[in-house]
This record gives structure tokens, sequence and C-alpha cells, in this order.
């Protein structure tokens, strides 16, 4: 692949994150926007009221922002160990075929 149809590939894909980026924030969802926890937590309360649960968190952040960016960096994490590894082995694989 040539050097202009790499740059060319680079800013129709960077074009692409932006366009579902903005889409993303144009078309929210009317209502709360909740995560699977507290769904979970609600129907274990309805089936059985006097449910208590086995552990408690270590640590409560003291709010949802901050909760969403400590799960965000997790995924972040894992994300970059993952495609790290995949790298690792191709590059390795690359320099045994050459």
């Amino acid at each position: 692949m040539k050097k202009n149809s790499k740059t060319k590939a680079n800013i129709i894909m960077l074009l692409a994150i932006v366009v579902l980026v903005i889409g993303a924030l144009l078309l929210q969802p009317k209502g709360e926007f909740e995560g699977s926890d507290g769904a979970a937590e609600e129907m274990i309360t309805e089936i059985q009221p006097d449910y208590e649960p086995w552990f408690e968190p270590l640590i409560e952040p003291k709010s949802g922002e901050i909760e969403s960016l400590l799960f965000t960096l997790q995924g972040s994490i894992g994300a970059a160990i993952i495609a790290y590894v995949i790298g690792f082995n191709k590059g390795k694989n690359k320099n045994v075929i050459d």
C-alpha cells in the first residue's frame, strides 16, 4: 500500500469516527441512562425484598461521574493489554516469516 493511500485511509477513518461521535451526541435517548447493576438490584429487591448483599464495595465513589471514569479506565486498560498482546504476537510472527 502506498503512503498516499494510507494517508487517505487514515483521514477517512478519522472522519468516520468524528461522524459517529457527533451522531451519538445528537441522538441521545430521552430518559435516564442507568447501568445494569442498578437494574439488577431493583429486580432482586422486587423478587425478594429482604435480600441482603453478600459483600459491600471496598471503595464507594463519591459521584456517578467518578464511578463512570473508573469503569472506563478499567476497560481502556484491558483493551490496551489485549491490543499489545495482539500487536506483539503479530510482530513476532512477522519477524519469523521475513
